[in-house]
């Protein structure tokens, strides 16, 4: 049968195995803003984690740091997001629907009610803005940040003090951020609060080009680690009309969602322009002396930026499977284990038999793995429902378990079953999630 991914399969899979759920979902539901159940608490972590010991325990220095989420308007003046972070917006004045004005064509008629009763494109301000402390006045103004980033550049002085680190090095950083979109879109993809994980690596003005072609090669190859299909991926390259005003070059690298090809993660070099901006702003030198040639610089900063929930939703898109089996359609999430939410579930073949099943599942859990116990149903809906969320392998309990000391292992890809001892049982985890 033909495997189709849609992105409506994608979102009823995720409500229904506690991937995400749309926020305030009992009260209608925020629009461009989620929630994560409990296996996408897991996997977001998981993702979380690799993407960051991938960064700091690589060949190159890069130390992490957790920003604050507010910070005062002249940031946002520095960085240019208040004078150049907008959107065109457009309504319709008959049934009051806003667009993107670059999305739509305005010499056709509205989408939703087929009028043709634009008002003027204006530009749509994304910040959130709010006021710190009770008083109210441009003294008091801050704004949610839009991105990760700036915390990192209005550190970077203190992270060179304090840590010694030395030219060439990297900070990276996993956190919210803030965006309030016009028309948000394709569930996870586009939202109004999402999550960033991204790296600036600070180096000379002559080796950003050198290091900008090396972190590509590095995040695509992370991209692979985690088990996205390489079909899947590509790369694009910004033109001129395409770079963002700091970008010196930009590559995007893409993936196929059900819904098209998008930016996945983007590889820049962003010149000196933010450490020279906030030096122009604050006051303070963020230049480094070269002991060398005994002239300080800016540094020039190479940026690998990717959102956790674009990289949660590629993952879970790439593992979706529909397969025929014995009669049926079983829809797995194949994951690579290291990956998956939860990687080994234990089953009893029968209820009589949960007692010693579940002391084997305890001992696992001590050990640190996440794991799982069910024993409501037939070991074929128990296998299933462990097909859906990507468990990677099922410990099975039988009747002979008891005399053999053995359970049979079943892998979730090759259905493959064989018996294996009980105490084989954290090798065998070992050895899938190398």
């Amino acid at each position: 049968m033909a495997n189709k991914v849609t992105l409506e399969k994608i979102v009823a899979l995720c409500k229904r195995k506690g991937f995400a759920y749309q926020s305030s979902d009992i009260y209608g539901g925020i629009n461009g803003v989620y929630d994560f159940g409990p296996m996408g608490y897991y996997l977001r972590q998981n993702l979380s984690n690799l993407w960051m010991n991938d960064m700091t325990k690589g060949q190159q220095d890069v130390v992490p740091i957790d920003g604050s989420i507010l910070g005062p308007e002249i940031v946002w003046k520095a960085s240019g997001h208040v004078e150049g972070f907008h959107d065109p917006m457009v309504d319709c004045t008959n049934c009051k629907k806003r667009y993107r004005a670059d999305e739509i064509n305005l010499e056709k008629s509205c989408p939703s009610c087929g009028k043709k009763a634009w008002t003027q494109i204006r530009q749509f301000q994304m910040m959130f803005k709010t006021n710190l402390g009770a008083m109210e006045g441009s003294s008091a103004t801050a704004y949610l940040r839009p991105e990760t980033a700036q915390s990192i550049y209005i550190n970077f002085k203190n992270v060179t003090s304090s840590t010694r680190v030395k030219i060439p090095f990297g900070i990276a950083q996993v956190g919210k951020a803030f965006r309030n979109e016009i028309t948000p879109k394709q569930f996870l993809f586009r939202m109004r609060e999402f999550e960033q994980m991204e790296m600036q690596f600070f180096c000379k003005p002559e080796d950003a080009d050198t290091l900008f072609k090396s972190w590509l090669e590095k995040r695509r190859t992370f991209h692979k680690k985690i088990g996205l299909k390489q079909e899947k991926c590509r790369t694009h390259p910004h033109g001129p009309d395409e770079l963002a005003h700091y970008a010196k070059e930009a590559i995007d690298i893409e993936y196929e969602f059900p819904f098209g090809w998008k930016e996945l993660e983007g590889v820049h070099n962003r010149s000196n322009f933010d450490l020279s901006q906030h030096s122009k702003f604050s006051g303070k030198d963020l230049s480094i002396f070269d002991d060398e040639t005994k002239k300080s610089y800016i540094p020039y900063i190479v940026e690998c930026s990717v959102g956790l929930d674009r990289l949660f939703l590629a993952v879970i898109c790439d593992a979706y499977s529909e397969e025929e089996v014995e009669g049926s359609t079983r829809v797995v999430l194949k994951f690579d284990p290291k990956v998956a939410p939860i990687k080994a579930a234990f089953l009893p073949l029968s209820k009589k038999l949960s007692e010693p099943t579940r002391a084997i599942y305890e001992n696992i859990k001590k050990l640190g793995y996440n794991v799982q116990f069910d024993s409501t149903g037939s070991i074929g809906k128990l296998y299933r429902r462990q097909d859906e969320i990507g468990t990677p392998a099922c410990f099975t309990y039988d009747f002979d378990s008891e005399k053999d000391q053995s359970v049979t292992v079943r892998d979730r890809d090759s259905l493959k079953q064989e018996r294996i001892a009980i105490d084989q049982i954290e090798q065998y985890l070992k050895n899938i999630l190398k």
